[in-house]
């Protein structure tokens, strides 16, 4: 079966289709050279020499035209179609460097080049083939009808056409071997280079950085709204009959959390669809007293302490301080209930540190291993060159951030 694998994989068939392609796109070439060559060269006398000219014209022309485009999209279509694809990932398009076109050039000569000899050859057995089979029983191979080959009538004519058969069973395997070398050669023309393959990696991690960023953004923002929303729908419901002042005070805390959840989702999505939305300013570190309001309503007593200049951080290093204090205290809500929460804002001139602490509540032993929050800070920080701390202190839950700007970064 291995023997006969070739004549019924479909392969085989396949890349015959590939060569037979080829030959038809070496047809114009040919005819070029056939007319124009003897018109623009009176002087060839000779057959040798007009042929060889021909042949180097006919390469000429097939190297200029590569450089099209549209061939080099042509190409790729035929080698991932027909060849099964050998070269998975690669876009054919418009080349960007010089090297990519030369190598592009060389497979469609090489295309053209072993689809006209193929191609002809798949012509021309099959006639043979025909023609050979009426020789035992007429004494002549009429491949013309001037000059037909004359051969000894019954058995003694029969290797004929068995042997045509034979070559045409060949074929297959030559078509077979021939494909799978231009496969190579494409996975080696075609292929992605190193520089090109680095470019490609470095824009999957500039992707997979920008989903991170965008899930801590969602974590962070959507993720301390519900945490308020829940604490105060439960609050409210206890209290809708029994504390009419204090449940409109929880609704009115829903309403503004599931507002400022709505707009920190409009951010996400439209970063996500690069739309204007996306451009629109983030909260920072001058935001704080919202921030702490909205905790406060939701049951926590939150004691907020801030030093220096907040408003001269840095936007970019005043929204991750912004976002690593709302994680901070949707942590301390969602993990302690509500305790009191202490905060420390440093606005140094070279150094700004971060300090969140509130007492441990009953589920605080689940958060030793950390969870997304924990390790979303942790990369906000280091994205900034800061360092941080998480833990038990002395019966509370503690955070410490320090993250350098100004004349130190």
């Amino acid at each position: 079966m291995r023997l006969f694998g070739p004549l019924v994989d479909r392969a085989t068939y396949r890349r015959w289709v590939y060569f037979i392609l080829g030959g038809a796109l070496s047809v114009p070439y040919v005819l070029f050279a056939a007319i124009v060559v003897p018109s623009l060269l009176p002087l060839v006398v000779t057959v040798g020499r007009g042929v060889v000219i021909a042949m180097i014209t006919v390469v000429l022309v097939v190297i200029a035209s590569s450089f099209l485009p549209a061939v080099r999209v042509l190409e790729g279509t035929a080698v991932r179609e027909l060849l099964d694809d050998p070269v998975p990932g690669v876009t054919f398009g418009p080349a960007g460097s010089w090297p990519v076109r030369l190598r592009s050039s060389a497979m469609f000569l090489l295309h053209v080049a072993t689809g006209c000899v193929v191609s002809l050859v798949s012509l021309l057995v099959p006639v043979a083939f025909g023609f050979s089979v009426a020789a035992p029983f007429t004494g002549r191979i009429a491949l013309s009808t001037e000059d037909p080959i004359t051969v000894p009538k019954g058995w003694a004519s029969a290797w004929i056409p068995a042997a045509f058969l034979l070559g045409l069973v060949a074929l297959a395997y030559v078509v077979r071997i021939a494909g799978a070398v231009l496969t190579r050669c494409a996975r080696s023309l075609l292929g992605i280079s190193a520089a090109e393959r680095i470019a490609q990696l470095e824009k999957r991690t500039e992707q997979l950085a920008e989903r991170n960023r965008l899930a801590r953004e969602l974590h962070d923002s959507v993720g301390h709204a519900l945490s308020v929303v829940t604490i105060q729908a439960g609050a409210a419901r206890r209290t809708l009959r029994s504390d009419p002042e204090f449940t409109e005070q929880a609704l009115t805390a829903i309403e503004e959390s599931a507002r400022a959840a709505l707009d920190d989702l409009d951010h996400v999505l439209g970063l996500l669809r690069e739309e204007a939305s996306s451009r629109a300013p983030q909260a920072g570190l001058t935001e704080l007293s919202a921030l702490v309001e909205a905790t406060r309503l939701a049951g926590a007593e939150v004691t907020a302490e801030v030093l220096g200049e907040p408003s001269s951080v840095p936007p970019v290093v005043s929204r991750e301080a912004y976002r690593i204090l709302q994680e901070c205290l949707t942590n301390a809500l969602r993990h302690a209930g509500k305790v009191p929460v202490t905060v420390l804002v440093d606005a140094g001139a070279e150094l700004l540190r971060l300090r969140v602490a509130n007492p441990l509540g009953a589920a605080a032993p689940s958060r030793d291993g950390g969870g997304r929050g924990l390790r979303g800070m942790t990369e906000r920080v280091e994205v900034l060159g800061g360092t941080i701390t998480a833990g038990r202190a002395d019966g509370c839950w503690k955070v410490e951030v320090a993250v350098p700007w100004g004349k130190r970064r």
